[in-house]
């Protein structure tokens, strides 16, 4: 059996039993979404989020999502993470004694635009620097800068830490001329672009990535989300946008448009 044809047969399976138990393990930087989808799903989901900061440290990350699902408590129907593969976090991964569901995304960008189309429709047009209301509000313990959204796992943070280097080494006003003159906060991106969730205030957290954006002189555009892949994972609707882990299999990179595939584990 295909891996489509087996997630669209357990989505099936889902839906002929109404209420289940989900797990929902996601990063912080969905908290509002994710928490809006909670409340209206027809299952029961508890949720844990993980600190965004994590990402940086890929293989950290696999481990502490490997432990949780792991240490799962009886009484749960499947394991849900609000992930994408994420710079190779979740390769690895093997489900255990329940299944483990993830949409097909390689980061959450996907996530918030709702569509792998969409995502790679916006990848290929420019080079962008994504910002979003969760990360910006959710920036505790992090560089003031360290608050968006880079393709290749670059972000404010990293061009903060070369900037205060080159302030050691140079002083102040050589620091900004050397940014300047190697293009350190533009050599990647031409855009930056706010990703419009619609669950709660984000006047403020436009405004700053717009501030950013002038800054470092990048265009700077919002963009409507959209809830659809959120929602559908949360709500147990996994169709051929989600890889379905069965107990034994392990996530593997898939090098195609489908992200990433199921493979036995060991």
């Amino acid at each position: 059996m295909s891996e489509a044809r087996s997630a669209r047969c357990y989505d099936r399976g889902m839906a002929d039993r109404r209420a289940q138990r989900l797990l929902v393990i996601a990063c912080d930087v969905v908290a509002r979404p994710v928490y809006l989808c909670a409340a209206r799903s027809p299952h029961v989901v508890d949720l844990r989020l993980l600190a965004r900061g994590l990402h940086n440290e890929p293989v950290k990350l696999r481990d502490i999502l490997q432990r949780e699902i792991d240490a799962v408590e009886p009484g749960y129907d499947a394991i849900v993470l609000a992930y994408g593969l994420c710079g190779g976090a979740t390769a690895g991964i093997e489900a255990r004694s329940l299944p483990v569901v993830l949409p097909r995304a390689h980061d959450c960008i996907t996530l918030f635009l709702g569509a792998r189309e969409r995502y790679a429709s916006e990848f290929n047009a420019s080079m962008t620097y994504w910002y979003v209301n969760d990360q910006v509000e959710r920036n505790q313990g992090y560089s003031a800068k360290s608050v968006g959204l880079g393709v290749s796992g670059d972000s404010d943070e990293d061009m903060e830490a070369i900037h205060a280097e080159y302030v050691e080494k140079y002083g102040a006003d050589n620091a900004d001329y050397l940014m300047e003159v190697m293009g350190a906060w533009k050599s990647h991106y031409q855009r930056a672009a706010f990703v419009e969730m619609g669950v709660a205030d984000e006047a403020a957290s436009v405004a700053y990535a717009r501030e950013q954006a002038e800054r470092r002189g990048w265009q700077f555009d919002q963009i409507e989300g959209s809830m659809l892949l959120l929602r559908k994972l949360i709500y147990g609707e996994w169709d051929d946008d989600f890889l379905v882990l069965r107990p034994g299999e392990r996530l593997a990179m898939s090098w195609d448009d489908q992200v990433v595939k199921a493979v036995p584990a060991g």
